[in-house]
């Protein structure tokens, strides 16, 4: 009797089991979620980077100037369904003539399998991750101006002691900083910390700077970046907020185009040479009549190379 009652508690034992793995999995996705949704809202944002060590053999190298640059940002709550969208609208001060220009965006998602990770000149590869690597991670895809990739990483949200973070390592194009500045590096390996803090959110980057090519990877220098958001009242930010409701129409065909093309999970390569007129421009400088999703996506496939 003892023997069969024994084995009865087996799958009751497995249940209980399965029933508290399960609820401890939904609270965690709650738990990191809600720790998202906390990056939305105005901000003053500081930027400041510079470079910590050079490994460069060229004995004229030139470290990149120290940068601190402070703007307002608005952070906006595009989607919220199977993964977290947040819209970046930059402000270039809290004045009433301030300059507005949409800015970068991130993409947050729960398991995420379907990652592309920048190689070089404007390519980016895509990867099908195991399962088990992204088990209770999370992906950051960022995507620039314009809405094409720039880098993706996952990493997983870490609660500990009061304090929030995430942690990823990925390889991004040049810096947009140093577009016009630089040419002796083509490729940035950053490793992103995303951390909630008592004023708002901090984005820590320590970053490789790379020169890559068909043989090898070469470090030519190192750098810090330390970009503090402090939240401010929403009405610092609200040239940004009515620039984003004026011109949200546009850009989500646009979000729609390249999440179509994504969707096909083949690797992507942006023909930036032959076109003399970035993309963004073009998007920007849509008449309103001419705001459809067949002119947007014709606009976008001259950009890219199949």
């Amino acid at each position: 009797m003892k023997k069969i009652f024994e084995i009865l508690l087996i799958p009751l034992f497995l249940i209980s089991l399965f029933y508290f793995s399960s609820k401890n999995k939904s609270n965690n996705i709650k738990k990191d979620k809600s720790t998202i949704l906390q990056m939305c809202g105005c901000y003053e944002v500081t930027f400041n980077y510079t470079e910590t060590f050079v490994f460069s053999e060229d004995s004229a190298y030139v470290p990149s100037p120290n940068k601190k640059e402070t703007i307002y940002e608005w952070v906006d709550l595009v989607e919220d369904n199977d993964k977290i969208v947040l819209q970046h609208i930059l402000q270039t001060s809290s004045d009433t003539d301030a300059f507005v220009i949409k800015h970068w965006r991130q993409d947050w998602q729960y398991e995420d399998q379907n990652l592309y990770t920048f190689h070089v000149n404007n390519k980016w590869i895509y990867n099908l991750l195991n399962k088990n690597d992204v088990r209770g991670k999370w992906s950051q895809k960022v995507y620039q101006i314009d809405d094409m990739p720039r880098y993706s990483g996952v990493g997983s949200w870490i609660h500990y002691d009061g304090i929030s973070y995430w942690e990823s390592t990925a390889d991004a194009p040049l810096a947009r900083r140093e577009n016009m500045i630089r040419s002796d590096y083509n490729v940035l390996n950053r490793r992103n910390r995303v951390q909630i803090t008592d004023y708002g959110w901090l984005h820590e980057q320590d970053n490789k700077k790379i020169y890559r090519t068909d043989l090898s990877d070469n470090v030519i220098a190192m750098e810090k970046g330390y970009n503090t958001y402090a939240r401010v009242d929403n009405d610092k930010c609200k040239l940004a907020e009515d620039w984003w409701a004026t011109h949200y129409k546009k850009w989500k065909y646009v979000r729609d185009y390249w999440n179509k093309r994504l969707d096909l999970n083949k690797d992507l390569s942006i023909d930036l040479d032959n076109n003399s007129i970035t993309l963004y421009n073009k998007l920007s400088k849509l008449e309103k009549d001419s705001i459809k999703p067949l002119i947007v996506d014709k606009i976008i496939r001259d950009y890219i190379i199949e």
